[in-house]
């Protein structure tokens, strides 16, 4: 099957000026791209006052919690909408693999986050995903589920002979082609990982070339993660730690979603992008990802204190309690620069679907009560586990600042939620980028290279992100004056994506979701599995 674009603008993923011309592709491959090219082909598609750019990477995903679901679809359809092709997973240390397929703990695989419906080795995940996929995925091995399927949630320090063991599943991963490794240091199990483990797990990663991202113990001026009184905030040394473990385990590094939480966090991003590239002057291979929006999912526990949640009921109804509860909230907010209308419900259960898109402020308003009584009523409720929308992880000038970072990728840190209110990432983040570009003033062709060849090159993915004969056929052409999104609504679905291949395969048309399992798993690059 051969399909010819013509008449569009060409941004190849290079960053070079985009100039009309066409790309021809045949089954799963791109056969000739240039200013001309003459050729029969099965289909033609105008691509008039578009740009036709390589297939769009999302830096990252957590989607690989999905791919064998029944309805898998619902979950990578958003993302295909907004011109994405391939996702890098496997962060924040969350993978659906790298433990025993018998693991008595598979309800911790994911950290509470995300279900592994089959757990087992990364043979076992290529396996099942062959064939099962809607995007490409590039796999990361996760660090808390390894030590999920082993120990749980357990606290304890690992000995030199679990470690070993720990590294064993770790092996697997990479000997069967996985990108790298990921750490998330906030979450359970890998928050309690000891400094020996987290440096053989990234020495291991090393020994492979593969790429770890690490998601910070912190990613606010302080946090509950490092002691209240430091010389530097704990946003600085949650990157200073990042740092430490690239330079001793001689890893290639990405910070995760590198983002500012809270106003008084703002005043930092300067200190925080020199200490990347200072870094990389010392000849470190760092960079990190980011936002396209203001604000990000979280739990609605990030400012409700661990040592009152170990509290009996009646111990945190004694008026000392509920009051040196009170001035603990209040010393978080104001430390971070964070407010109560800041906080945006998302989910509580199936019974309180009214409070859904509601700040913590208008829900105590709306009952009124104060909005701490109303913030400890939303966490009964919710049994702790409700979620939320968390505002001020950027301003409109940090955002411009990321964006034109030459150290900087694009990502959406997104999945479709199965209740409450979606999260906007998943259906609008690189529609918004190409619009914030041109708010900003930014050329096209470098928005394009940060979500396509930069990308690849960054995780070195093979045969990707850039529109060269010889490549993977992942094509997205957008129409720039047609793209719209709408903040008002979460889950809009974006205008101006117009079509969309995977590995030649169309899965859109004229902004219209075709369908099909197109996708394919991307292994490392050089990887050879001999039982091909």
């Amino acid at each position: 099957m051969r399909t010819l674009f013509i008449n569009g603008m060409i941004a190849d993923g290079t960053g070079d000026k985009p100039y009309k011309g066409s790309v021809l592709i045949e089954d799963d491959r791109i056969l000739e791209v240039g200013p001309e090219v003459n050729a029969e082909a099965d289909k033609v598609i105008d691509a008039q006052g578009c740009l036709v750019c390589p297939g769009l990477i999302d830096a990252h995903s957590h989607n690989d919690f999905f791919y064998d679901r029944e309805d898998a679809e619902k979950f990578y359809k958003p993302f295909i909408e907004q011109g994405i092709t391939t996702q890098i997973t496997g962060n924040c240390s969350f993978s659906p693999f790298g433990m025993d397929e018998n693991t008595p703990y598979r309800d911790k695989i994911g950290g509470g986050l995300f279900d592994a419906h089959h757990p087992g080795s990364f043979r076992q995940f290529k396996e099942r995903a062959k064939g099962n996929l809607y995007v490409n995925m590039a796999p990361l091995v996760g660090n808390g589920s390894v030590r999920a399927g082993m120990t749980g949630y357990d606290a304890t320090p690992y000995t030199p002979e679990q470690i070993e063991e720990e590294m064993s599943h770790v092996r697997e991963a990479m000997d069967e082609g996985a990108l790298g490794g990921s750490f998330g240091f906030m979450y359970e199990p890998n928050r309690y990982s000891k400094r020996d483990e987290l440096i053989a797990f990234a020495k291991t990663i090393a020994e492979y070339d593969g790429i770890v991202t690490i998601h910070p113990r912190a990613c606010s001026i302080v946090s509950a993660d490092y002691p209240l009184l430091t010389k530097k905030s704990h946003l600085e040394m949650g990157l200073d730690e990042a740092v430490e473990i690239m330079k001793e385990s001689g890893c290639r590094l990405e910070y995760s979603h590198l983002i500012f939480t809270g106003a008084r966090s703002w005043k930092l991003l300067d200190k925080m992008l020199n200490t990347f590239y200072k870094a990389r002057k010392e000849g470190y291979d760092i960079a990190y990802d980011n936002y396209a929006f203001h604000y990000g999912a979280s739990v609605i526990t990030v400012v409700f204190p661990e040592w009152y949640a170990a509290l009996s009921k009646k111990e945190r109804e004694k008026p000392l309690n509920r009051l040196k509860l009170s001035l603990t909230i209040l010393m978080y907010r104001k430390v971070l620069g964070i407010d109560w209308e800041d906080l945006v419900v998302a989910y509580i259960s199936d019974e309180y679907k009214k409070y859904e898109g509601k700040t913590v402020l208008q829900l105590a308003e709306e009952e009124g009560v104060k909005p701490i009584d109303m913030y400890l009523k939303l966490v009964e409720l919710s049994n702790q586990s409700g979620s939320i929308y968390l505002g001020k992880y950027y301003n409109d000038e940090i955002v411009k600042r990321l964006m034109e970072d030459d150290l900087s990728v694009f990502m959406t840190d997104a999945w479709v939620e199965e209740k409450g209110l979606q999260n906007i990432a998943a259906f609008q983040t690189f529609p918004q980028f190409f619009l914030l570009a041109k708010r900003y003033g930014m050329p096209l062709e470098r928005i394009v290279r940060k979500m396509t060849g930069a990308t690849a090159d960054r995780y070195r993915l093979e045969d990707r992100g850039y529109l060269r004969p010889g490549y993977k056929a992942d094509i997205t052409v957008l129409a720039p004056d047609k793209l719209k999104v709408d903040e008002r609504v979460p889950d809009f679905k974006p205008e101006g994506i117009e079509y969309v291949f995977v590995n030649g395969k169309q899965v859109m048309e004229k902004g219209v979701y075709l369908g099909g399992k197109a996708g394919e798993l991307i292994l490392r690059k050089g990887f050879n599995d001999s039982r091909k």
